[in-house]
């Protein structure tokens, strides 16, 4: 069995650690098995390679949970290169992906018109693909449950930005603008019905308490003041909280 990691396995290794809850980072968890299977290696030797990714993780630290303690060059390299850029590395790491299992970068993506071409199917194909692992990488953070309420049914799940991907190209993909949320809190944190302040604490606009709504009184009303489930990776960042209270929350 081989030994040195390369630069496109520790890729696809990071590209999976972003994918899966960190609390199901072991030998025998499928996402895990099928990755060591990809690129020839054993279950265990890639689970270690996830945890010493995890070593690098500020939201793990800040809970005091280390990953492991020894780890390679490599890892470090690739944690830089995507929390500088968020957007190519994970479009990149999807590609190398699609190439190891021999398939097209559209093999997941069903929704994409065949009349497009060239330039303009590349843009959409990217921002198809980096949409969907934006997803599969908050939901993964938050173990697949809604930060506010606890829900964990998945596809009533949604990422959510902070900062909107369309006020912050450079931030658009990184994991730390996200959170978990059902598609009804969703949608009203984007239209500022609530924020989350500081110290993660939902606060709500003056706005909702005079909607006099039964069905928003039970639905966000009961949520004031409490703290958001925080996720197990990449907790987030207090720049992209602040300008949610700053520019769109209604206060």
């Amino acid at each position: 069995m081989k030994n040195i990691w390369t630069y496109e396995e520790h890729i696809l290794a990071f590209n999976l650690y972003c994918k899966i809850p960190f609390s199901k980072i072991n030998a025998n968890y499928p996402p895990v098995k099928e990755l060591a299977k990809i690129i020839n290696r054993s279950n265990s030797s890639v689970a270690m390679k996830l945890a010493n990714f995890a070593r690098l993780d500020p939201a793990l630290k800040a809970r005091n949970i280390s990953g492991l303690t020894q780890g390679a060059k490599g890892e470090k390299i690739i944690w830089e290169k995507f929390n500088n850029d968020w957007e190519q590395l994970s479009y990149e790491s999807e590609c190398i992906l699609a190439k190891y299992k021999n398939k097209s970068i559209e093999y997941e993506l069903y929704d994409i018109p065949l009349y497009l071409e060239g330039r303009e199917r590349e843009i959409i194909v990217r921002q198809r693909v980096n949409q969907s692992f934006f997803r599969k990488m908050i939901l993964a953070s938050y173990n697949n449950k809604c930060c506010v309420t606890g829900s964990n049914c998945v596809s009533l799940l949604s990422a959510c930005h902070i900062k909107p991907w369309n006020k912050d190209v450079k931030n658009r993909m990184n994991p730390q603008n996200g959170l978990c949320m059902n598609i009804l809190l969703h949608y009203s944190f984007d239209q500022g019905l609530f924020t989350i302040t500081n110290d993660y604490r939902i606060l709500l606009s003056r706005e909702v308490y005079s909607l006099n709504d039964p069905f928003m009184s039970k639905n966000l009303l009961s949520y004031e003041n409490c703290k958001i489930t925080l996720p197990q990776k990449f907790i987030p960042e207090k720049v992209f909280l602040e300008y949610h209270y700053d520019t769109i929350f209604k206060k």
